[in-house]
């Protein structure tokens, strides 16, 4: 796993092999910040990273500039890993918060300005999960939020669905509230 862009560009971290998360690729992550950097300002940008996994979004976000990101992962393991790279880089910017995603959406009403989730494609209510986050309240007016799945998954009958881009075996469908 490496940092593409940014203040962090280049670092490399590796999770080992017990690690149970999927991480995004290097190459669709970044594809995604190649098009993320002509459209977000990361210093006015507070973003919320679901699904955090081995954090390589959040770390991401953070070396762009994002005045804040807050990274959400369920598994200890997973938590311990991130705050083990947020402690080496001397991140500061960084909040994490040891919760389900679902109760996380439910319980903070923080507004965020991007979301990005990447649920584990199994997940049992997988396809709802842009219904739930856009419906939550917690993405700001034209904030974006950006749903990372397989090619199994199609979400552009929903509401807010703007475009959908392709990496190999990683699907990016974004939405807009408006």
């Amino acid at each position: 796993m490496r940092i593409v862009g940014g203040i962090y560009k280049s670092r490399v971290f590796n999770p080992g092999k017990q690690f149970k998360a999927r991480p995004t690729t290097d190459f669709a992550k970044e594809n995604l910040f190649n098009i993320l950097e002509n459209r977000i300002h990361w210093e006015k940008t507070i973003a919320l990273d679901l699904f955090s996994g081995t954090g390589s979004i959040s770390y991401e976000l953070v070396s762009r500039g994002c005045s804040e990101v807050t990274s959400v992962e369920i598994n200890q393991r997973h938590c311990k890993y991130i705050a083990e790279v947020k402690s080496m880089l001397n991140i500061s910017n960084l909040i994490l918060v040891r919760d389900d995603a679902f109760h996380f959406i439910q319980k903070f009403k923080k507004g965020y300005d991007l979301i990005f989730a990447d649920p584990p494609y199994d997940l049992k209510n997988f396809n709802d999960v842009p219904e739930i986050i856009l419906s939550s309240g917690i993405l700001k007016h034209q904030g974006l939020f950006i749903l990372e799945h397989g090619k199994n998954q199609t979400f552009e009958h929903l509401p807010g669905f703007t475009e959908i881009r392709v990496y190999g075996r990683v699907h990016f469908s974004f939405f807009r509230l408006s």
